[in-house]
């Protein structure tokens, strides 16, 4: 289970830090990232990092979020900086574990101009 919290309301410029916890089982190796969603739009991926600590964000994101991992915690972060009203979207976690994907329910971000 994947449990996202962090959302809310922000103005633009502003920051949010979002968290996601998978409860249960990790295997040793898997993916965690973030996926955002916006109504009559495809799932964009935004964010991935792996078990072994290796990262990778999409160009749109690319120098404003950061994804970042607590491993003891199996929970995953997305620093979200300088904030846009482009960026208003219910954003999703993932993981991706033995071939499998799975996903949290989202957490809305919404940023006012």
């Amino acid at each position: 289970q994947l449990v996202e919290s962090g959302g809310g309301l922000v103005q633009a410029g502003g920051s949010l830090r979002l968290s996601c916890e998978a409860s249960g089982r990790t295997d040793d190796h898997y993916t965690m990232g973030w996926y955002r969603q916006v109504p009559g739009k495809e799932r964009e991926w935004l964010a991935a990092i792996t078990s072994g600590g290796n990262t990778a964000h999409a160009e749109p994101v690319r120098g404003r979020f950061t994804i970042s991992a607590d491993n003891a915690k199996n929970t995953v972060y997305l620093q979200m900086n300088a904030l846009r009203p482009e960026d208003t979207a219910v954003y999703i976690c993932n993981l991706y574990m033995s071939g499998v994907d799975y996903y949290g329910q989202g957490t809305q971000v919404t940023v006012s101009s």
